[in-house]
Formats: C-alpha cells, structure tokens, sequence
C-alpha cells in the first residue's frame, strides 16, 4: 500500500520541526530518510505511525487515515534503541512480542523459527538477551519487528553503531523483506546507506529538500555523491534562500 504525507507540519515548544512536508512512497519500495542528526527523521516516523499527530496536514496508508489502531496491526516498527527484554531469551522475547500481537500458538512456533534464520540467531535462540553483542541486539530487534509479518516496517537508525561488516549483511536482509512485499522506510543519517534504497528523502533542519528515485538524485550532483545536495540547501538556507 502507498504512503502519502501530505503538508505535514509539526513543532515542540513553538519550535517547528516538521515543516510542510509531502511525498508518496510507492508500495514495495526501499524509502530512506536521509538526514543529519537533529534534522527530524524521528519525528517524521513518529508521525508516519501515529505516535504523534500532525499539527498541520494528513498521513495516509493507502485510503486509510493515521492514526488508525487496525491499520498499525500491518506496521512493523524497531526503534532507534532496543526494546527488548535483557532477562529474556531471544526465542522468549519473540514468544512475548507474538503474543502482544495475537499470533496463533503454533503459527508463532513456526513463524519464530523463521525469523531466527532471517537474523541468523537460530543458534542463539535461548542465549539470554544480556549477553548478547550490540549487533546480535539489532538483528533480535529486527525480528521482532517483522515477527507478525508486516505490511509496512519502520526502521528508524537500524545501523548505528554496527560495524561495516554487519552493516552489510542487515542490509541484505532488509533487500529480503522487501522482495517478500513488505514496504521499508528506513531512517540513517550515514549518507551512503542511500544507494541500498529505491526512494529517497532528504530532510534538512525539518525540511523536505529533495524527494525521489535514488538514481535521480544522484545524477543532480556533479561528484555522485548524495552529500553534495545536502550542501547545496545548507548554503541556500545561510544565504537566505528558501526550498
């Protein structure tokens, strides 16, 4: 199903940190949040989930208005840091989360099996969540979110903190859930995490300056390098021009 945000708006303390931002995401796509800390890609998620309501502006997934309580039991979400349970197992923690979303007893049996192996935690199933690495943590997360096979997964700064090597084999799996229909939005602000993504939006001081194919994008600079765009509205922004 689409995702359409349409002029949204929101602040915090009269400081505006979204502002008027609209874009479609096409169903079964990669869509990337690219931005600097700070610059409201959480919030954004927040708002695309129901979270929080917009100020100003509407979010749909597909004809569907959020926040709608039945529409989020089709969205999968892992958040910037881990909510999982230390004391817990890892197959324990999925059995948990499973039961939060109503899965049939023996379909969770099955469906735990096989996100351990998408994660590649088969064999750490029952190794205790404390003594897992920060890494193996993220992959758990991932788990968790895809458990009740989602229609759409939000992955707010799923790799931070991961080293390259890792970086790279979540990266495989997100391209292995999106291949099973699922629609990503994931947010990153490691500006080259862009080119494993078909859609891309960049947000700048809450602000949408460049929205659409990552191919597209790309060919707007001189270098191939996505950075490049995002100078471009830095020194608009001190000369004082608007996007």
């Amino acid at each position: 199903m689409d995702i359409q945000v349409s002029h949204v708006s929101k602040s915090f303390d009269q400081k505006q940190v979204i502002k008027n931002i609209t874009f479609t995401i096409p169903t079964g796509q990669i869509c990337c949040l690219l931005g600097p800390s700070g610059s409201g890609k959480t919030t954004l998620i927040r708002l695309m989930i129901g979270a929080i309501t917009a100020d100003e502006g509407t979010i749909q997934f597909a004809d569907v208005q959020m926040p709608n309580m039945n529409m989020l039991k089709k969205v999968g979400f892992m958040p910037q840091n881990d909510a999982l349970y230390n004391d817990l197992s890892a197959e324990a923690n999925l059995y948990f989360f499973g039961g939060l979303y109503h899965i049939d007893k023996r379909k969770l049996e099955n469906r735990i099996d096989e996100v351990l192996a998408i994660v590649d935690l088969t064999e750490h199933r029952r190794k205790l969540v404390a003594n897992f690495s920060g890494g193996m943590k993220k992959r758990l997360s991932l788990a968790t979110a895809i458990l009740h096979s989602p229609k759409i997964l939000f992955l707010d700064e799923p790799t931070v903190g991961i080293d390259p090597v890792l970086r790279r084999t979540i990266w495989d799996q997100f391209q292995l859930i999106k291949d099973s229909g699922t629609t990503i939005i994931v947010s990153t602000h490691v500006m080259d995490e862009v080119t494993e993504c078909d859609k891309a939006a960049l947000i700048y001081n809450g602000s949408l300056i460049e929205y659409g194919t990552v191919t597209n994008l790309l060919e707007k600079t001189e270098n191939g390098r996505v950075e490049e765009l995002f100078f471009i509205a830095s020194s608009e922004s001190k000369g004082g021009a608007v996007r």
